[in-house]
């Protein structure tokens, strides 16, 4: 971890160059990690499966026997058993809270005083329309390692006329 004690300082540009050079590198290649993590969760996670346990259940309520389907059911089979942890597990992803409306509201006010005294404008959150998301899948998409070369195998850029 970085700290007072070891963090060594920048002498030049040119070692500062490299310093950002060298984490930038590391940043891209935590970030293709991670995007692999995902796309194998993903395909993991959306695999049919033939489980004699969940696949009728999942059918007969019209669902698709998958990995995913049947671990969110196992889930729910745990809360339902009285698992606290599988029951906050469930809510957090359906994006519920335990905090009142008086508790959201005070802090909703809270913040709005805090933005007043620093001065920022207050404004009202607009609503996720997935522009980010699908903005970052594109990115994603955009930088893969193989997506850097031109179909030829040569690293020229393309352009076009716009």
């Amino acid at each position: 971890m970085a700290n007072n004690e070891n963090l060594k300082p920048v002498r030049t540009k040119s070692e500062a160059r490299e310093r950002g050079r060298a984490g930038g590198k590391a940043s891209g290649e935590a970030r293709r990690r991670k995007a692999d993590f995902r796309r194998t969760l993903n395909a993991l996670l959306t695999t049919e499966i033939d489980s004699t346990e969940w696949t009728p259940i999942l059918k007969a309520m019209g669902l698709d026997s998958t990995l995913e389907s049947a671990v969110n059911m196992a889930m729910i089979k745990e809360a339902l058993a009285g698992n606290v942890k599988a029951y906050v597990a469930i809510k957090d992803v359906l994006g519920q809270t335990s905090k009142s409306d008086t508790d959201l509201e005070e802090q909703q006010l809270r913040m709005a005083a805090t933005k007043s005294k620093l001065g920022t404008d207050v404004e009202e959150e607009s609503e996720d329309d997935g522009f980010l998301d699908a903005l970052n899948e594109s990115a994603t998409d955009d930088w893969d390692s193989g997506a850097m070369e031109g179909e030829d195998g040569d690293d020229e850029e393309e352009t076009t006329d716009i």
